[in-house]
C-alpha cells in the first residue's frame, strides 16, 4: 500500500467496479430493506437510498480491502448501514468468485445501525 490509496490487484479493482455500479445505479445486483429501514416510510427510504447512491467517503480504515463493500449514512437523525454480500448463484453459499458476475449474486443490504 502506497500513501492513503489503496492498492488492487484485478479481482479486487473488478469488485469495486461492481460494487459502485449496484451501490449507485442499481445495477447488477439486488438492494435488499430491513424492517427498520421500511418502518422509516417512503420520504426516509428515499433520501437513503440517495445517501447510499451518493457516498464516497471511502478510506483505508473503512474500506481496508478496496471493494466499497460497506458504509455508513445519516438520514434524519439515523445512522444507517450498507453492506455488500457475495453469493453463489443459488443463493446459498459465499460466490466462489465475487470477482466475476456471471458466478456471483450480488446484494446490498440497508439497515439500520441498531439492527447490524
Amino acid at each position: 500500500m502506497s500513501g492513503t490509496a489503496v492498492e488492487l490487484d484485478q479481482p479486487k479493482a473488478r469488485i469495486r467496479e461492481l460494487n459502485d455500479a449496484l451501490r449507485r445505479e442499481m445495477t447488477g445486483g439486488q438492494w435488499l430493506l430491513t424492517p427498520g429501514v421500511i418502518a422509516l416510510g417512503q420520504e426516509a427510504i428515499m433520501a437513503a437510498i440517495k445517501a447510499v447512491q451518493s457516498f464516497d467517503a471511502f478510506t483505508p480504515d473503512n474500506d481496508p480491502y478496496g471493494e466499497h463493500d460497506f458504509g455508513s449514512v445519516q438520514v434524519e437523525g439515523e445512522t444507517l448501514f450498507w453492506k455488500m454480500d457475495y453469493l453463489d448463484n443459488d443463493r446459498e453459499y459465499a460466490s466462489p468468485d465475487p470477482s466475476n458476475a456471471d458466478l456471483t449474486e450480488r446484494i446490498l443490504t440497508l439497515m439500520l445501525a441498531s439492527e447490524y
